[in-house]
């Protein structure tokens, strides 16, 4: 599961500055992944994360539809097991 997070997370690429530019933010949110299981509130994590490291506003929608996509993985990792 974690894995297939990070792969789309570092595709998702909010602010443009490739794969590689978000290793800190990731691990923050997939840890937060873990935790949560409501897309508003996996959203609201995940807008906090990356605008403390880069101090750029994220539109909300635009977190809520990729938390929407983490939580799939993850409640398909929950079948699987």
């Amino acid at each position: 599961m974690n894995r297939k997070a990070v792969f789309l997370l570092e595709d998702w690429d909010p602010f443009n500055v490739g794969r590689e530019g978000y290793v800190t933010e990731i691990a923050d949110v997939v840890t937060e992944l873990h935790r949560l299981d409501h897309p508003t509130d996996l959203a609201k994590r995940i807008q906090e994360i990356y605008e403390h490291s880069y101090e750029i506003w994220i539109p909300f929608e635009n977190c809520v539809q990729i938390s929407y996509k983490l939580l799939a993985i993850k409640y398909e990792a929950k079948c699987i097991v």
